[in-house]
């Protein structure tokens, strides 16, 4: 008598299957160690946290109308919350294109107005942080928050060109904005 062969059973198909690689884990470490320290960065502004300055958006906004921007509370709210907000959502993975636009945009303005006339690097108060920052944001965009974030199952939740392009040119469009007023 013979016996049916029996085949192995066959792999889960990979859109079913949920296997956490090293690359989701290592990309949520980037998300989360740049989101909250940007968060961070911007409660510092907003609410005098973290070493920030105590008097928060008070003294964030003496500092912002230092650098011409009037009124400097509005502009130090909009910089604050915009790294705050930015910071929270690349570190959750939730509306990542949107997050990355609202960093990159912050660091055009901070390229424009402080650090750009102080050359490349840091030591000398240059460009190097901010631009960065901006990379990194953009780069989340384009790659995509992973498999490990909020924006998994959404549409921009793979990254690409698309979601890249939207990052940096709301970012842009943005900072424009802000440094023509």
């Amino acid at each position: 008598m013979n016996r049916p062969a029996r085949s192995a059973p066959s792999p889960p198909h990979p859109t079913t299957a949920f296997v956490v690689t090293a690359a989701d884990c290592g990309l949520l470490l980037i998300r989360l160690t740049f989101g909250l320290l940007m968060a961070a960065h911007g409660a510092q502004k907003v609410f005098g946290l973290f070493g920030g300055q105590g008097q928060g958006l008070t003294a964030t906004g003496k500092g912002f109308e230092a650098l011409g921007y009037h009124p400097g509370k509005v502009f130090a709210v909009i910089g604050g919350l915009s790294e705050l907000l930015g910071g929270l959502g690349l570190a959750l993975g939730l509306l990542t294109p949107l997050a990355a636009a609202a960093l990159i945009g912050v660091m055009i303005n901070a390229m424009a107005t402080v650090t750009g006339a102080h050359g490349l690097w840091e030591t000398d108060g240059g460009v190097e942080y901010s631009v960065c920052i901006a990379v990194v944001a953009l780069a989340i965009a384009a790659i995509g928050p992973g498999r490990l974030a909020a924006d998994r199952f959404l549409p921009w939740g793979a990254g690409g060109w698309k979601e890249a392009a939207f990052a940096l040119g709301l970012g842009g469009v943005a900072a424009a904005i802000t440094l023509s007023l």
